[in-house]
């Protein structure tokens, strides 16, 4: 009886602890897209789209910018944004339908501008990147 007791405790504990470890599925969430600039405050405006496996729920502009984006209705969501752009903080923060997926979002740049309109060359040591 001992026996019989002990191999069921432990099949229990067994199978409390497989499903703990699974994936409960997607998470809704924030993720935050930071730009990397040889620049940094330099530059008044950025043209970059934003690559998802699926729709994003949400675009918002970092302190200081301004957005202007495309409906967020597909998998490829254009956005501009306007003011000063500095390095290594969040220009946009975007929701997203799971943010465990983080590294299937990409960003990819399309034009910088100075304050004077001028376009810099790219890629020019300019880079965006997607993080929870």
């Amino acid at each position: 009886m001992k026996r019989l007791f002990a191999v069921t405790a432990f099949a229990a504990v067994v199978i409390v602890g497989v499903s703990c470890g699974k994936d409960n599925g997607p998470v809704a969430g924030i993720l935050n897209v930071q730009l990397t600039s040889p620049n940094s405050g330099a530059d008044s405006a950025i043209v970059f789209t934003i690559n998802s496996p699926a729709p994003l729920t949400s675009a918002t502009a970092g302190a200081g910018l301004r957005l202007f984006a495309q409906p967020l209705t597909g998998n490829v969501t254009r956005f501009a944004l306007t003011g000063r752009l500095t390095t290594a903080t969040t220009i946009l923060t975007i929701g997203v339908a799971n943010v465990n997926a983080a590294s299937q979002y990409v960003g990819t740049i399309q034009g910088v501008a100075q304050p004077n309109y001028v376009l810099r060359p790219l890629p020019g040591g300019y880079a965006l990147t997607v993080i929870r």
